[in-house]
């Protein structure tokens, strides 16, 4: 393991840089894997990363969270980004590993007080959020231990903002407006100075859920009545993902004029001046990786590939996020039946013995996809390398760099073509453990 807490790669043949593909389709034909391989594109992060900070004129820390695999972390620090968003000890050495002189934002509301010592005295940490009179207890308490002074740090408290988003986040976190007043004015009577905070949740899918956010803020502010010296408007701003076209997928602006109208919030409700602060994540890194999976077995409309929600695909299951997907054939296999430019809704069931491994949208595909096909998995970057489990053994961890962008084909579906849930399936009923289990998740 390295020094940031994060384990080092499989790189094909043992090599020590990554193998360089032109296509995620050159992957399969030339290496023809049976594991997963995930397909990174710096280029497309930089990318990425540029079209964020051309358009926010505040302070960008990048999520860690998303993915703080080390390929990102070093190519984020190169191409400038030296502020992180994190919130444990790991992710304060994967910040520091590729940018030793970065700015560290400690903004999870709610941390051991073993971290918050090691943030203040090791790491120099001195921003951090809260959302409770006894997180700032906490901090007092390693403050004075430390012999520091308050002036020296922000305290953002952090608001409920319950906003339109895949993943909504004011649940577990953030104080209500009057409560979030009290503590900006506790704060304030330490010595802290202040900031206020939101996140209006992951993969935003109402432009209107930044805007809410911004006049409650602006309403905690006028009820406090103390200095503000920073607003953090958190993070949210979706990326792009597939189309169904029984389904379609909230209609969100692009980022220039969500950030447009976002600024302008700020502006008429009276945080013109105020430092901004964002954290974004997924909008930065989504498009950098896809992942090369294999059809292990075709049933019918039930394809069962090498990877599922335990690995890199949970994205499609707990955010009911639609992938977008290349089929890419088997040139070993000569004959196919059905028709090639037929697209159909497959559903998707991963590597593991648990039954619940069902991703909760379908891959739209040709009618001709096959077992032993490939099928390229596209803008997984966020919450996949993160959230891998090793559950039954399975981990996919080879890598490869791409260089084309991954690109999905557009299609308009046949009027004729059953959803995959209006196939009879009946599905395995029970997991390994021998428990009776909900039937694979519905789509929502």
């Amino acid at each position: 393991m390295s020094k940031s807490g994060f384990v080092p790669h499989v790189v094909p043949g043992g090599a020590t840089e990554l193998p360089r593909f032109a296509s995620g389709r050159d992957v399969a034909i030339q290496m023809r894997p049976d594991q997963p391989v995930y397909c990174f594109r710096p280029q497309v992060l930089a990318a990425d990363m540029d079209a964020f900070t051309s358009v926010f004129p505040g302070k960008t820390a990048y999520a860690v969270k998303t993915n703080g695999d080390p390929l990102v972390m070093r190519a984020l620090a190169a191409q400038g980004m030296s502020v992180f968003d994190v919130a444990s000890p790991p992710e304060f050495a994967a910040g520091r590993a590729v940018s030793p002189r970065s700015e560290l934002l400690y903004m999870h509301p709610v941390k051991a007080q073993s971290d918050i010592r090691l943030a203040l005295e090791q790491y120099g940490i001195r921003v951090m959020a809260v959302d409770h009179e006894d997180e700032v207890a906490k901090i007092l308490r390693i403050v004075n231990a430390l012999d520091l002074d308050p002036e020296e740090f922000t305290l953002f408290v952090r608001i409920a903002s319950k906003g339109e988003a895949a993943y909504e986040l004011s649940k577990k976190f953030g104080a209500a407006p009057a409560h979030a007043a009290e503590l900006l004015q506790r704060i304030h009577n330490i010595g802290f100075r202040c900031g206020i905070a939101f996140h209006v949740g992951s993969q935003v899918e109402d432009a209107g859920t930044f805007e809410r956010a911004i006049a409650t803020a602006a309403e905690v502010r006028d009820a406090a009545k103390v200095p503000i010296v920073e607003l953090d408007i958190g993070g949210g701003f979706p990326s792009v993902y597939g189309t169904d076209p029984r389904r379609p997928a909230p209609v969100m602006p692009p980022l220039p004029d969500l950030m447009a109208s976002v600024l302008d919030s700020v502006r008429r409700h009276g945080f013109e001046g105020v430092p901004l602060v964002a954290e974004p994540g997924r909008v930065i890194v989504a498009r950098a990786f896809s992942v090369i999976v294999r059809v292990m077995l075709k049933k019918g409309q039930r394809l069962y590939i090498n990877d599922g929600i335990w690995s890199s695909l949970s994205d499609s299951w707990t955010g009911k996020l639609l992938l977008p997907v290349n089929h890419i054939p088997d040139p070993a296999r000569r004959r196919r039946s059905g028709d090639p430019g037929k697209m159909m809704p497959f559903r998707i069931y991963g590597a593991t013995c648990d039954s619940v491994d069902v991703l909760s949208r379908p891959f739209y595909l040709p009618e001709t996809v096959d077992t032993g096909d490939w099928i390229e998995v596209g803008h997984i970057g966020a919450y996949s390398l993160a959230l891998r489990t090793r559950f039954n053994g399975f981990y996919p961890d080879t890598f490869v760099e791409v260089a084309e962008p991954f690109v999905a084909p557009e299609f308009i579906p046949h009027a004729s073509e059953p959803h995959p849930r209006a196939v009879h399936d009946p599905g395995p009923r029970s997991d390994t453990r021998g428990e009776d289990v909900i039937a694979p998740p519905a789509e929502h």
